[in-house]
This record gives C-alpha cells, structure tokens and sequence, in this order.
C-alpha cells in the first residue's frame, strides 16, 4: 500500500497557555492586574486571533484527510451494534483480568515522553487502514479551564484548536486516555469511534505497556456495564474480580466518589451531554462503555 502524507498544523497546542483560556481571562486578569481593561482586550484580541487562525489553517488540512470508514473497515458502526449478553460480558472480563494479572507492566515513562509513543502508534495504526498518515502535534496539557466545565472527565480535547488536557494522573489507564483525546485531534469526533480505534491502535503495538492500557479499558468499561451506574457496586466488582494489587489500585483510582460540586456539575451536563451526542449521530453516553465494548466483542 503507497502512503500518502497529510500534516495538521496544531499551532494552537505549542502556545504556553491555552489560548481558548487566554481569552476568557485576559480581561478578568488585567483587571486584577492593572486596575484597566484596555491591556486585557489588547491579549484578548490577539489570542482570539491566533485561536481562529489556528482552528481555520487545521480545518484546511484536515480536509484532506481520509477517515476511517467503519462500515468498511470493521463491518459496523454506531448505528448497528451487537448488543452483549450479561454472561458473556462477565466472561470477558474473567479472561481480561486473567491476562492483565499475568501480563502486568509498570508505566515508567513520562506524560510528555507517553503522548510521543501514542501519537505514533495511532498515526501508524491509522495509516495501515487509510494508507494516510494523518500527521498531528503530540503536545498534552496537564492544566485547563475546561476542568472546571468537566470535573468529572479524565481529559478532553478542544475540537476546534486540537488542544488536549489531560486532568489528572491515570495510571494504567493514562495511554488510552491520551490516545482516545488525539483521535479527536485527528478528525474523529464521535466517542464511540475515538474509544474503538485508541484500543485497536495500541492493542497491536508490540509495547506491552500500550496494551495492556488497551486492556484496561476495556476491562474498566465492562465493569461500568455490568455495575449499571452504580459507583459503588463497580468498586465491589473491581474488588471480585481478583485483580493483582497494582491493577485494582488503579481501577479504583479511576473512579473516585465525586465531590458535591462534580455531583452538581454532573447533574446539569449530563442531559445535554446526552442530547448533544445523539444530535450528532451517536447513541449518547452508553458509547463510551456498552457501545464500545459491544463493538469490540464483534472483533474478537
């Protein structure tokens, strides 16, 4: 296969501050600052400026961009999925614990040096299907006002300027992460789709740490299925399931109880989060576990 090359400029993600952020509080922070708004207005316009463009000049090239066409390449899509049986759920998740358990690898690299790893393997991965390297910026940011929208999510991705914030430490779990929030960078908005290629992506890397992140969270979606919503009840199935200690310190980790503020937050975004999802053409939020481990079990 002759692959072609097409390069997203990501200029937004190298600027020091997230420019989106820089916007929104140049004002508030000259204020502060200097007891004026002129000088606030004056950052406010040039990082509106610099965002737009940025966004604009992305959007140019990845419309060159050949995108994965599920349908061909996979034999479904959102639209048709095979629903899983409850035993063959729980099975799978009896065969994936005794694979993590047997399996088991330490991450040691750094969040900087990880996003390298990923955004190589995904570009690659890509590439084998499209026969098109879709080429982006690696770069991740640890810090956003986007938290503060999404407390209760473990990253996000700014679709617009291909900004992506990793909010807290993930353990095992952290390439998947970062790999599902690049498949957003790269053009691929529905959750379902970004959560099925970072697993197909890393689960056939030949570095055992990138799959068994894959298996993790995998693993990690099966278990919310099974727990129905229930926090509690998923940490007791983390805790029957006989996960070595490294593993289930980490499945527990990635679920911690909410504060009373994500609970509100949660309460609000949830419906439209919901509703905002099937505008697009996804099932809602069941595509980030039942719709993705559903789609998964069709591919063995």
């Amino acid at each position: 296969m002759t692959v072609d090359r097409v390069e997203i400029p990501n200029k937004a993600t190298y600027s020091p501050l997230p420019l989106a952020d820089v916007f929104m509080l140049a004002p508030l922070a000259s204020r502060l600052l200097f007891r004026a708004s002129v000088p606030g207005r004056i950052v406010q316009a040039l990082a509106l400026g610099a965002y737009a463009g940025s966004a604009l000049s992305d959007w140019l090239a990845r419309k060159e961009a050949r995108p994965i066409d599920f349908e061909e390449a996979f034999g479904q899509d959102t639209s048709n999925l095979e629903a899983m049986t409850e035993e063959e759920r729980q099975e799978e998740v009896k065969d994936l614990v005794a694979v993590m358990n047997r399996d088991y690898q330490p991450l040691e690299l750094s969040r900087e040096e990880l996003a390298k790893v990923v955004n190589e393997q995904l570009t690659t991965y890509i590439a084998s299907i499209t026969g098109q390297r879709v080429e982006t910026s690696d770069q991740v940011r640890s810090v956003a006002l986007a938290k503060i929208l999404f407390p209760f999510a473990l990253g996000a991705c700014d679709i617009l300027s291909g900004d992506v914030t990793i909010f807290r430490d993930c353990g095992i779990f952290e390439p998947h992460i970062i790999t599902h929030e690049f498949c957003h960078r790269k053009g691929y908005y529905k959750e379902l789709q970004a959560q099925a290629i970072a697993y197909l992506a890393l689960s056939t890397s030949d570095d055992p740490v990138l799959v068994q992140s894959a298996r993790a969270e995998r693993l990690h979606r099966n278990l919310r299925v099974l727990a129905d919503g229930d926090l509690d009840r998923y940490h007791e199935l983390v805790d029957e399931s006989r996960l070595r200690e490294e593993l289930a310190k980490d499945f527990h980790a990635i679920r911690p109880p909410p504060s009373a503020y994500e609970k509100a937050v949660w309460t609000v975004m949830k419906p439209i989060m919901e509703e905002r999802m099937k505008m697009t053409g996804q099932n809602g939020l069941s595509d980030y576990d039942a719709g993705f481990t559903d789609f998964l079990h069709t591919q063995g």
